[in-house]
């Protein structure tokens, strides 16, 4: 599975990197990015975790 941040949705909420921080990280522009694109089988759960938690709905985890 893989994690991705639509930066053009994204409000910076930073909800994403509380739930699941192995997997998302805040940028320069205080926008989430996914710093761990390939997922294992372990951060699984808690990407999608952050993906239903994301306000915006600005995560996708495939």
């Amino acid at each position: 599975m893989k994690a991705f941040v639509d930066k053009d949705i994204c409000i910076g909420c930073g909800a994403c990197t509380g739930i699941c921080p192995e997997v998302f990280d805040m940028d320069n522009d205080g926008l989430a990015i996914a710093i761990n694109e390939d997922l294992s089988s372990e951060l699984e759960g808690s990407a999608v975790e952050a993906q239903d938690g994301c306000p915006v709905s600005a995560i996708a985890v495939e």
